[in-house]
């Protein structure tokens, strides 16, 4: 089996499972108002170096499905269930709690959002970094902080084995962001989540973090969901979307299918929010309205009350998630046919 010069793990072999495959996934969360059905009924696949872009407005349920397939959700009011969670050919449904938790790291990591509050403000970044080869290799600490080392020579972070006796507060936050990226590569998983790691830093900075992605994703094979709102950064990294809205799969596709020519009209109002460099003088159009309320769904359609090309049907039969022309593209419209036939 090769492997990569970057970790020194194996990288995947051609024809090897999935990094993801999710299917039915249903995650509830009960309050004292009520059930609130956060995902509903989620699909989804990522091949083995390959980015999957999982967009959708704040709420709309997206770091939930990525925790639920980490097994990151658990105790009191807490409901999660899918046909099938498989995790680079590992039935996560047939496992045991603690069973799930020995593949973090090894066969799946997570790369938060927020690298301050997610990394340990009074040990130092090698001893941070360490702790993984520590615990999964057992390394003694000094053979672990020169690996620490490597890490941060891996994701670019100059001056590695000085920087590494370093603390968190002693680097920016596009440094931090590069280290959590570094701690969740360090053991060769098949599959990366990445949640919003480019949130809060500016463009040049997250234009080098998406790089860095990128080129991890290649040299280990990863399969990346990647997490985000942001359409810009979906188009730059991704090769394919999934469009997820009150908690469901809207629209999927390729990046170039869904973004040139959407089928779900909510997908359509996410691209004419964002401003258009090639028109500058253009007013931007935000959505109507505001995301629904999970306790107290629209009837049928969930985005009708926003959509502005509603039908009849809209506002009583819930539109099921369907192929359209291309393998793999499908919409959860009535019309989506309609919209992708004007667009040709």
């Amino acid at each position: 089996m090769p492997t990569s010069a970057a970790t020194g793990q194996d990288a995947p072999e051609a024809g090897s499972p999935a990094a993801l495959r999710v299917r039915n996934l249903d995650v509830t969360f009960t309050s004292r108002r009520g059930e609130v059905p956060a995902v509903r009924g989620v699909d989804l696949d990522v091949n083995a170096g390959e980015v999957l872009a999982l967009l959708g407005e704040s709420g709309s349920g997206k770091s939930v499905t990525a925790r639920a397939v980490m097994g990151l959700l658990d105790g009191p009011g807490v409901h999660v269930r899918a046909d099938d969670v498989r995790v680079a050919g590992n039935d996560l449904n047939s496992l045991r709690p603690d069973q799930v938790r020995a593949l973090r790291g090894e066969t799946m990591a997570l790369v938060f959002q927020d690298a301050l509050s997610a990394l340990n403000p009074v040990l130092s970044i090698g001893d941070q970094l360490g702790e993984v080869f520590r615990i999964h290799r057992g390394l003694s600490r000094r053979a672990a902080r020169a690996e620490a080392a490597e890490l941060l020579r891996l994701v670019g972070i100059p001056a590695p084995d000085r920087r590494v006796r370093d603390y968190p507060h002693q680097f920016s936050g596009g440094m931090r962001q590069r280290i959590l990226i570094a701690m969740a590569v360090a053991l060769g998983p098949r599959l990366l989540i990445a949640d919003e790691p480019t949130t809060a830093l500016d463009v040049t900075v997250q234009a080098q973090i998406l790089d860095l992605v990128d080129r991890l994703r290649t040299e280990l094979g990863m399969g990346v969901l990647l997490i985000t709102h942001d359409l810009g950064v979906a188009a730059e990294i991704a090769d394919r979307v999934a469009v997820m809205y009150a908690g469901r799969i809207v629209e999927t596709g390729t990046v170039t299918e869904v973004l040139d020519g959407p089928a779900h009209p909510y997908t359509a109002a996410l691209l004419r929010s964002v401003p258009d460099l090639e028109q500058p003088g253009d007013r931007l159009r935000p959505i109507p309205g505001s995301p629904p309320n999970l306790l107290a769904l629209p009837t049928g359609c969930a985005f009708h009350p926003r959509c502005d090309r509603v039908g009849e049907q809209c506002p009583t039969t819930r539109p099921e998630r369907r192929a359209l022309t291309a393998p793999g593209r499908t919409a959860a419209c009535h019309y989506a046919e309609e919209a992708v036939d004007a667009t040709v």
